[in-house]
């Protein structure tokens, strides 16, 4: 057998990969994000949300979350899995605002009864779920990542901002850190005065998500100034927490 060249060994490694993405796109084990990723690209932008836009799609939002239903998330791989969720959190959110078109706060919706995230509409895999159940018997338990938190939107101003592209398993890391980074970086969101550092309310309503550890996961993602200032506090650092705005992320 005559040895090959390095162009050609190459050239083969390369027809390899390829062939293994396209059969690995084919096989089931991705789900098709591409008719979300429009309209979040189209009426989404720097986290506010363009809500009049979308309801003039809302047709294109419905054949996505139908895909959804028809998609068993069961069998995606976990990056996949984690992403098809966080998606699904997201687009039923916003579903769900488009419904009741014309609120100024998603806490509108539900009235004193039943809260926005225990209405039972989310329809995934043949199941149909709550915003609750999806965040807190799904993402939360399962992924065990503090990250989530960044990358699932309540449709309000306080919430760490909707990104405008669909989150997607093979760059979810990526997407985590930089919507973890960008939130905790924004001045409006959490600041350092002092040795007071205010921060969400997130950081109380899931404290054990974040192991009782606001400082610490900072300094995980803080920019070099902020982190600074930080670690020549820490041990000194008392936190507050921000009031929480429920106004609605757009128009």
């Amino acid at each position: 057998m005559t040895p090959q060249s390095p162009i050609a060994r190459l050239f083969l490694s390369f027809c390899l990969a390829f062939v293994s993405i396209v059969a690995y796109a084919w096989s089931g084990n991705t789900a098709d994000h591409s008719s979300y990723a429009e309209l979040l690209n189209k009426y989404v932008a720097d986290g506010e949300v363009d809500y009049r836009g979308l309801k003039g799609e809302e047709e294109q939002l419905d054949r996505y979350l139908q895909m959804l239903d028809r998609t068993n998330p069961e069998e995606l791989p976990r990056d996949e899995q984690y992403a098809f969720y966080i998606n699904a959190y997201n687009a039923y959110t916003i579903k769900l605002v488009l419904d009741n078109y014309r609120i100024d706060s998603i806490k509108d919706i539900g009235g004193l009864l039943k809260s926005p995230w225990k209405i039972r509409f989310c329809k995934i895999g043949g199941k149909t779920l709550t915003l609750d159940e999806i965040e807190h018997e799904i993402l939360r338990p399962r992924f065990k990542d503090p990250r989530v938190h960044f990358a699932i939107n309540c449709a309000s101003k306080s919430c760490p901002p909707l990104i405008s592209e669909p989150y997607m398993g093979r760059t979810l890391d990526q997407q985590l850190n930089r919507a973890v980074r960008s939130f905790l970086n924004d001045p409006s969101q959490n600041r350092l005065d002092g040795n007071t550092l205010h921060v969400s309310k997130i950081f109380k309503w899931f404290e054990d998500d974040f192991n009782a550890d606001v400082v610490g996961f900072f300094l995980g993602f803080a920019d070099e100034d902020l982190k600074s200032r930080l670690s020549a506090q820490q041990g000194q650092i008392e936190i507050e927490y921000l009031d929480y705005d429920w106004g609605l992320n757009g128009e």
